[in-house]
């Protein structure tokens, strides 16, 4: 095991070290940070807006029992599919799980391929504009009248780069940037862009790891097909037995609308494969849209482990030091 050789918080100067595994669906965060974490004795905090809903397993490509019993996992599995669970509640939580890692002497791997909820954990939540309740109301009815895809359509008019962030079946974030731009006449990236998420309060390594497209789509498709063969279909119908409602943005994710579009008989099976694989590839085209748009990113193949190593070792001398050192994070036994 590698000793971590700093106690981070009271440090006067320096903001503690963390480091950070992002990247795209399918191109192998999981194992890669696991390995790290374990050469590291640290800890993984998800940063994944669908594994940290309970009883939603295979489709959100969750750690394995194995990789979970190995290093321990923060913000999976820590809300029901109903919850209401955003970028400003992960922020909350996240940093309250840094803190007590950094407190330990333990070193957090911020780990998962949601950006949004990376950057609200580095660098806080940009204070969000009121929106009079007239244009809320507006929006929400001709989006019931329109359709999600005629919103996202009006909202990559005005904000191009939004649109590319979010997804057209995203109907909640489709209409809070348009809700944004109508209410202030300024789009939400140039909102975000100008607070500069400026609260920033950890020393960040950021890994984005990587793949040639067509290795990285095969990836995808291999994938999908595990889900399948591991019961992705019984656990959405599971979900539906339980009371879980088709309209919960959870169930409108990845993989379970999918197989609810399925048992609903708006699909064959087979053609919610097809548009599953195909809505993984683009989704993980932007999630790399995202990443690449900070500099900061330093840019791996899932092999190069050991260079990865060597970088998270300069990190951790970079940081904050102290007398004392860590290893304070155990294992689960």
């Amino acid at each position: 095991m590698e000793a971590l050789q700093y106690v981070a918080v009271n440090a006067p100067k320096k903001k503690p070290p963390i480091v950070v595994i992002c990247g795209p669906t399918g191109v192998g965060k999981t194992d890669f940070a696991v390995e790290l974490a374990a050469a590291f004795d640290g800890e993984i905090l998800g940063a994944d807006s669908m594994q940290l809903y309970r009883r939603m397993d295979i489709g959100t490509a969750k750690p394995s029992p194995a990789q979970r019993s190995r290093i321990r996992h923060h913000l999976v599995d820590a809300a029901d599919p109903d919850e209401e669970f955003d970028a400003a509640r992960y922020a909350r939580e996240a940093r309250a799980v840094v803190d007590t890692l950094l407190e330990r002497g333990c070193l957090p791997f911020v780990v998962g391929g949601t950006g949004l909820y990376i950057t609200a954990l580095l660098r806080g939540i940009f204070p969000a504009p009121r929106i009079e309740p007239a244009v809320r109301d507006r929006l929400a009815r001709r989006a019931e009248a329109d359709g999600s895809p005629a919103m996202h359509q009006r909202l990559a008019e005005v904000d191009p780069e939004a649109a590319v962030r979010i997804h057209p079946n995203d109907t909640f974030r489709i209409l809070r940037a348009l809700e944004v731009f109508e209410q202030t006449g300024r789009t939400i990236t140039e909102l975000h862009r100008k607070h500069r998420f400026a609260d920033v309060r950890y020393h960040a390594l950021k890994i984005g790891l990587t793949a040639d497209r067509e290795a990285l789509y095969r990836r995808i498709d291999r994938r999908v097909d595990r889900m399948m063969a591991d019961g992705l279909l019984e656990e959405v119908r599971g979900l539906l037995a339980k009371g879980y409602p088709p309209s919960l943005k959870s169930m409108q994710s990845l993989g379970y609308r999918h197989m609810i579009d399925f048992l609903q008989g708006r699909c064959t099976l087979e053609e919610a494969v097809i548009q599953l694989k195909r809505d993984h590839r683009r989704y993980a085209k932007r999630q790399l849209t995202w990443f690449r748009a900070d500099k900061e990113t330093v840019w791996l193949g899932p092999e190069e482990e050991d260079r990865a190593r060597e970088m998270i070792r300069r990190h951790i001398e970079d940081g904050p030091k102290s007398g004392a050192v860590g290893g304070g994070c155990g294992r689960l036994r």
